[in-house]
């Protein structure tokens, strides 16, 4: 019998198999990536690559899916057109906000307006860091802040920000071939949910580790004024921060991040179990908001009353209130190599 937290990763897991496939495109031959390596001295000076922020995520360099959500949520997402033209996605007061339609009354069981992008440049390591003011929260809400390779599991996928519904705190998981798991010996914050990150259509859980911080999530996020989730991603391994607005470390509000100068990570998933080249390579960056599908519909329940469909319906649950508010507004998001 499966346990409450078996449930609760393999929920996630199982719509992470389909949405990644249908990102991922068609399959592709295993490589390795060419990794940064780690900085044995603890100094690596980090210079910034790309920087997202305010009209730059519109200007073409982010793609917006507009298929089938793989992951069965009720949502329609939009074109980069009719995302715009319907509010959806627009830039206020210099930052990025992405919105699911709180405006329109459905039937039960029928699809939402939303919006997902994702990175036309395609990554293979390095520091990570997104800004984020708020972000999508509340009853059959299920948003993502993530990375995805070719050829799911094969490319590898890392769920950087990542819940359902009321949830309250904040999980990172990891999903790639066979050969690689987790050390849940390791430093970390964050509590070990796993330790085996090879997924499949039979086995899909990941490994995960969730937070402790009720401010890196949901309702306690945006309460907090947001956050910053860091990531590093080298030839050691990868490494996961998430700092409350009134935690974010200087270097990295001056542009000149020293993640050697950093607390503990939440999350930290280390090389010696795992080949970092072999696992994850050509990644694009996505954040999306989708509805009910696989894991909010099914952990509905535990959060929050009634059905999820009926939840859908109603634009009231996706209008900013202290139960909910379905937007992301993004400050930024760089890259460093």
């Amino acid at each position: 019998m499966l346990t409450f937290r078996t449930l609760f990763i393999a929920a996630i897991s199982f719509a992470s198999l389909a949405r990644q496939v249908v990102a991922a495109g068609a399959p592709t031959s295993t490589r390795r990536s060419r990794v940064p390596r780690k900085d044995n001295s603890g100094g690596k000076t980090w210079t910034q690559v790309d920087k997202f922020q305010g009209d730059n995520f519109l200007d073409g360099s982010w793609n917006f899916f507009d298929q089938d959500d793989p992951t069965h949520g009720l949502v329609n997402y939009q074109n980069a057109h009719h995302a715009k033209s319907k509010g959806l996605a627009i830039v206020k007061d210099g930052k990025l906000v992405l919105s699911v339609d709180d405006k329109t009354q459905l039937r039960p069981g029928n699809r939402r307006d939303s919006v997902r992008i994702s990175t036309k440049k395609k990554y293979n390591g390095g520091l990570f860091i997104a800004d984020f003011e708020a972000m999508p929260y509340g009853c059959s809400v299920w948003p993502a802040w993530w990375s995805v390779g070719p050829n799911w599991p094969e490319g590898g996928e890392i769920d950087i920000l990542e819940g359902v519904n009321l949830g309250d705190t904040n999980q990172y998981t990891l999903h790639t071939g066979a050969g690689c798991s987790a050390d849940s010996s390791v430093k970390a914050t964050g509590k070990s949910l796993g330790t085996t990150c090879a997924s499949s259509g039979s086995h899909n859980s990941g490994c995960a580790f969730k937070d402790s911080d009720p401010r890196s999530y949901g309702e306690g996020f945006n309460r907090a004024g947001g956050g910053v989730f860091a990531h590093i991603w080298d030839s050691d391994g990868i490494k996961i921060w998430h700092f409350a607005r009134s935690d974010i470390p200087h270097d990295i509000t001056d542009g000149k991040p020293n993640p050697s100068s950093w607390p503990t990570p939440a999350a930290y998933f280390p090389a010696s179990s795992c080949d970092i080249s072999k696992h994850f390579h050509d990644h694009s960056l996505t954040i999306d908001t989708t509805l009910c599908g696989d894991w909010a519909g099914s952990a509905f329940g535990s959060t929050c009353s009634g059905s999820c469909k009926e939840a859908v319906a109603d634009p009231k649950n996706f209008a900013t209130q202290r139960s909910a508010d379905a937007k992301w507004k993004i400050n930024y998001i760089a890259t460093y190599q």
